[in-house]
């Protein structure tokens, strides 16, 4: 069963350790929510809102996060193997120790995000990749 939260407004929710695998979250409002340790695997969370959102320690396998705004969210420890973050906004986001496998970063916005120890990232068609994370 799929949980539709299709344009909900959950700002400032406590969802932690939540299961919201293939959840429809499309143009939901998550600003300040907190989703650590969140099960989002293959989630629906196209042009959502998840400004300052905890989703350190998620499992975002294969989730759909084209166009959302993930500016000054933590995503530390989070895994986004094989994520779609077509156009998304991650300007100042913490993404330390994040997984980034196979995960799509065209036209993503980097701008001041933390990368340290990012797991194989692909910052190839990605903006604004702060300069001490690209390889010579």
């Amino acid at each position: 069963m799929r949980c539709d939260l299709n344009g909900a407004d959950l700002k400032g929710a406590d969802l932690s350790d939540a299961d919201l695998t293939h959840a429809d979250l499309y143009g939901a409002n998550l600003s300040n929510v907190d989703l650590s340790g969140a099960e989002l695997y293959d989630a629906d969370l196209t042009d959502a809102d998840l400004t300052h959102a905890d989703l350190s320690g998620s499992n975002l396998w294969v989730a759909h996060l084209s166009g959302a705004d993930l500016s000054g969210a933590d995503l530390t420890g989070a895994d986004l193997t094989g994520a779609n973050l077509d156009n998304v906004n991650l300007s100042h986001a913490d993404l330390t120790g994040t997984n980034l496998s196979h995960a799509d970063l065209t036209g993503a916005n980097l701008n001041s995000a933390n990368l340290d120890n990012v797991i194989n990232p692909d910052f190839t068609d990605a903006k604004n990749v702060p300069a001490k994370y690209l390889k010579d």
